[in-house]
Parts: C-alpha cells; sequence; structure tokens
C-alpha cells in the first residue's frame, strides 16, 4: 500500500488538483498563474533573506572595524583627568572578562599641511599598552606604531587622511590645539609640528579619515592635561560589554568614575542600522505578500471551475470543512513549494555572494560600494538561521491566510445550483 493512498482523501483531491491532468484552455491557464504565485512568493523569500543576510554582514563588518580601534569599555573621569590610572587599571584586570586596560588622551585637534585642513581627533597613547586594548598596530601599512615615543612628537594617522592631506611617512603636519595660548597679542591657538611616522588603514573610511595617534606624553604637554583622561578596555567577549561594564561600575565604586560600552558610545549608528534592517524586512515582506495573495486569484479560479466536482463531493457526502480543507491544502502545498525554492535560492546566493557581486562587478565595471562613499568597500554577508526561519514562516503563513477566502467560498457552494446547468 502506497503512502498516498493512506492519506486523508481531502489531502488525496488536493493534490490532485496540484497536478491536475486535464488538458483544457482554462486550466492551463489557472496552472500558468499558480505557478506565478509560486515563483512571485520564491522570489520574494530570496530576496528578504539575501538583503537579510547582507545587512547582517554590513552590521558586523563594520562593527568588527570600528571596535579593532576603538574600546570594547572606556572608563573615565567627569572631571576629565585620571591620575591613578595604574591602579584602576589593576583593580579592572581582577575581572575575569577583561583581556587589557590602557590609558588614554582623546582631544579633538585640526590637521594642516600647505592650504590642507583636516580635522580629527587625536587619541594619546602608550604603544605598549595600546597593543592590548585595539588592533591598530597591526593595521599599521608603512612606518611603525612603536614610533610613538615620549618626545619625539610623532604622529601615526589613518590612510584616508593621508590622501586627504597628501602627507605620507616621514611628511611634517602642523597639529592645531583647541587649547589657546594667552601671549601679549592676545589669545592665539596652540601649535606644534609633528612627524608622520605611521599610517594605519582599518578598511572603515570614517576612521581612515579623523582618527590620529600621538605618543601619551606628548598629548599631556599639547593639550594642557596632567594626567590620562582614562581607561580603554577589551574583554573576552565583546557581546557582553553591557554586562561587563555594569560589573566594572559595581566593583569600582566610585562615583566619579562613569563607565560605557561600545553599544552606548555607538548607540544612534547601531540604532539607525536596526531601523533601517527592520525596514526593509517589512517592505520586502510586502513583496511576499503580494505573491501570496496572488493565490487568492488562482483559487478563486479554481473553485469556479471545479463547481460541479464540488457539487458531486457534496452528494457523496463530503462535509463543507472537508471541502475547504482541500483548497487550503492546494493554496497552502504552492506557497510552501514557493517558499522552500526562495529558501534554497536565497541561502545559495547569501553563502557565495562573495564570489556573485565581484563577477557582477568585473562583467559591468562598477562598484556596488565605493569606498570613498561608503564605510567598507566589499559586500558582506551574514547568512543567520533565525532569519532564515523567520522569513520563510512568515512567507507561508500569508500563504496559508490567502487560502482562507477561496477555500471558505468553495464550501458554500450550494450542490444543486452547481449541477443544475451540468
Amino acid at each position: 500500500m502506497s503512502v498516498l493512498s493512506r492519506l486523508p482523501y481531502e489531502w488525496l483531491v488536493g493534490l490532485r488538483y496540484i497536478r491536475s491532468a486535464r488538458k483544457s484552455g482554462r486550466n492551463r491557464f489557472i496552472s500558468f498563474i499558480s505557478l506565478i504565485s509560486m515563483a512571485g512568493i520564491a522570489l520574494g523569500v530570496a530576496a528578504l533573506i539575501v538583503v537579510m543576510s547582507v545587512m547582517n554582514g554590513f552590521q558586523k563588518e563594520v562593527r568588527d572595524k570600528m571596535l579593532s580601534v576603538l574600546p570594547h569599555i572606556e572608563i573615565y573621569d567627569t572631571y576629565g583627568s585620571l591620575p591613578d590610572w595604574q591602579g584602576t587599571a589593576l583593580e579592572v584586570m581582577k575581572n575575569p572578562d577583561v583581556k587589557g586596560a590602557a590609558p588614554y588622551i582623546m582631544a579633538q585637534a585640526m590637521l594642516t599641511r600647505s592650504d590642507r585642513v583636516q580635522g580629527v581627533i587625536v587619541r594619546g597613547i602608550v604603544p605598549s599598552e595600546e597593543v592590548k586594548v585595539s588592533d591598530v598596530a597591526r593595521q599599521v601599512k608603512t612606518g611603525s606604531f612603536e614610533s610613538l615615543q615620549p618626545g619625539t612628537f610623532n604622529i601615526v594617522i589613518g590612510i584616508g587622511l593621508s590622501r586627504q592631506l597628501r602627507a605620507f611617512v616621514g611628511d611634517k603636519i602642523t597639529l592645531i590645539a583647541p587649547q589657546g595660548q594667552l601671549t601679549p597679542a592676545g589669545m592665539i591657538p596652540r601649535l606644534k609640528q609633528f612627524t608622520i611616522s605611521g599610517v594605519f588603514d582599518v578598511g572603515h573610511h570614517m576612521l581612515d579619515t579623523s582618527q590620529a595617534f600621538i605618543s601619551m606624553e606628548d598629548g599631556m604637554k599639547m593639550f594642557q592635561q596632567e594626567a590620562p583622561n582614562g581607561l580603554r578596555l577589551r574583554i573576552r567577549d565583546m557581546y557582553q560589554a553591557p554586562v561587563v561594564a555594569w560589573e566594572i561600575s559595581k566593583q569600582l565604586n566610585n562615583s566619579d568614575l562613569l563607565v560605557r560600552d561600545w553599544s552606548r558610545m555607538n548607540r544612534n549608528w547601531f540604532a539607525a542600522v536596526q531601523m533601517e534592517k527592520r525596514m526593509m524586512f517589512i517592505i520586502l515582506l510586502l513583496i511576499v505578500a503580494v505573491a501570496a495573495f496572488n493565490l487568492v486569484s488562482t483559487l478563486v479560479m479554481t473553485v469556479t471551475e471545479k463547481q460541479a466536482d464540488i457539487a458531486i463531493m457534496r452528494t457523496l457526502g463530503a462535509s463543507p470543512r472537508s471541502i475547504m480543507k482541500i483548497f487550503m491544502i492546494q493554496g497552502a502545498i504552492a506557497g510552501i513549494l514557493g517558499t522552500l525554492i526562495g529558501v534554497s535560492g536565497g541561502i545559495l546566493i547569501a553563502v557565495n555572494i562573495d564570489v556573485i557581486v565581484p563577477f557582477i562587478e568585473s562583467l559591468f565595471g562598477f562598484h556596488f560600494l565605493p569606498k570613498d562613499i561608503y564605510m567598507i568597500s566589499t559586500l558582506p554577508s551574514d547568512l543567520q538561521l533565525g532569519d532564515v526561519l523567520f522569513t520563510s514562516g512568515a512567507a507561508i503563513i500569508l500563504a496559508f491566510l490567502a487560502t482562507l477566502y477561496p477555500s471558505w467560498s468553495a464550501s458554500r457552494v450550494n450542490p444543486a445550483e452547481a449541477l443544475r446547468y451540468e
């Protein structure tokens, strides 16, 4: 006995209607509309999976590049100075989740060379300590990060900044501090000439054009500070940063020290990305909804054509509920098949996007993400199981909802009326 023969008759009839062998022109047209509906669902689901994967990849890529320079957690004093940073670092390192701690000075300034001026964020650091909390030393392409020694007045800048200023390793640039210097002629800005001793390339356009590093001692002289602003921390799991930051704030028990993690420091950016992701999901889900509700027209036409069959089944004892099941099964199977095809295609594209996109770029001679405009220059992808399951579930639910009205309409067919002209 075959598996099909064990199924309830509603399933058998519903499957038969899907693979109907009748060759009438009307039946072929209905089958064509059904295939179009399935193709629409498949394309919508595939597009949704690919776009969500790309947005996940974009967020992950930018976050990782940002956190290769920026700290996981930052501790700073409300008065802008942390004289006993060594003691605070020893206290913080007692937390098992903390891998490293390093002091820093941070200030806004301007870099000039010839007639070119660029605003930057200058970080004063200790190279031997900074390697514990960031990867910028490994991202120096020319020159040396260890050259940032006290009294040398060397500076390491990003590759984007280097190109904008047309200044490279060995060139002199002028750093202008916002703190003024009082002279008999009045208040004048503080100027100091620095030598470029290294150029780093993070791969994040904003960081490569806005960050510069100098020795912490040189920074204290330049910005008239007597101690570091605070500590930068790196932890074992960046995703646990909010929890670890809360633990550290309780551990320090000092109201003058503020602790913030990377998700708070970049809250606006991550909130904007999450909002964009939700909106893209809703927009693309509407495409799936339109394709799913094309099943309504398909099933309405099928019900109209099968009225005589419905009347005969009702005469033989089929209940309205059974008739409704038949057409719900027909529509649901079409939706499920379209969803499965879309999921397969979406996954295939998402996992191979690093091959597909360069091929299209080389074929047509353009770049999807120019590096001088976007934060990253490659199209990343991060396929997540949750997105696939949620997308496929939403598509199947929409397809099921699309079957309700036609199926209910079929269950209301009057046998006598349907067979009157047969």
